[in-house]
């Protein structure tokens, strides 16, 4: 283990050196109480060895998954590069075309996933990394990491305060309800994740946590229209659809939304790899 280089609600990163094959990655510690809760354990490891089989060119591989000295650990490869989150809060919000083009990336490793009966869970920025690409038409490749970690496991089992603490931003509602995850789920939170993208600002900026997801269960996502010239109603209704409070009411599929972002935006064809 080499140095720390962030932490989240659900645990610790470190950069580290593997030994065996001299190479550098990443390995990232679970929450001690998160492995003491043995329901917890079994589905983690169940649901990482399933991530780990998923072959997207937009997924960070996962190299391993075990267990030391009574902590849950995934080693995953090294990307340089900064996640959104970072991005975000360091140059403001992205382009209408950068974020189009990041979003298309996730939502092709997100439908990659839900055909393989994987459900993410947890999109957002902070799990997006955003590399330079060799391709100079194509400068901004994204990766999705932090698969097999079930948010719902997380808030029905622990508090969401401390050094794990995480934010609700990106929550569907029928997380919040405590209904079953799909792949609507991540839908919604990805269109959470764009929204902001471009926006600057969280779907629902909320101080205090019940007020957030209040909201995020009642009521209208603002309009884009509203907060940027040049975004049409058309946007708007594209938005309307992908946080849309019922599941069922949202796309079919990830892409399916990036799609019809890119069309209602007018913009040149984004490919999602």
């Amino acid at each position: 283990m080499e140095s720390e280089i962030g932490r989240g609600r659900t645990g610790v990163v470190y950069r580290a050196k593997d030994l065996r094959l001299d190479r550098t990655l990443v390995v990232k510690l679970l929450a001690p109480e998160l492995g003491r809760n043995e329901t917890f354990r079994r589905r983690f490891v169940h649901d990482i060895r399933i991530a780990a089989a998923i072959d997207h060119p937009h997924i960070v591989p996962i190299f391993e998954v075990g267990e030391a000295d009574g902590l849950l650990y995934i080693a995953m490869r090294y990307i340089a590069a900064l996640n959104l989150r970072e991005i975000l809060d360091q140059y403001g919000a992205l382009s209408v075309t950068g974020a189009i083009r990041i979003a298309g990336q996730v939502a092709s490793a997100l439908d990659s996933a839900h055909a393989h009966g994987v459900v993410h869970g947890d999109v957002s920025p902070g799990n997006i990394l955003v590399a330079r690409s060799a391709d100079e038409d194509r400068p901004q490749y994204a990766y999705l990491t932090d698969f097999g970690i079930d948010i719902r496991t997380l808030t029905e089992n622990f508090t969401c305060t401390g050094p794990f603490a995480g934010t609700l931003d990106y929550v569907a509602p029928e997380q919040i309800s405590g209904q079953p995850v799909n792949r609507a789920t991540d839908l919604y939170a990805l269109a959470c994740v764009v929204y902001e993208a471009i926006a600057g600002d969280p779907v629902f900026p909320r101080e205090e946590d019940t007020a957030l997801m209040r909201a995020h269960k009642r009521n209208e996502p603002p309009p884009l229209s509203q907060r940027l010239p040049g975004i049409t109603a058309h946007v708007d209704d594209v938005m309307r659809t992908a946080l849309a409070k019922a599941p069922d009411d949202r796309y079919g599929s990830c892409l399916e939304f990036t799609e019809e972002l890119r069309a209602a935006v007018g913009g040149p064809e984004v490919l999602p790899t």
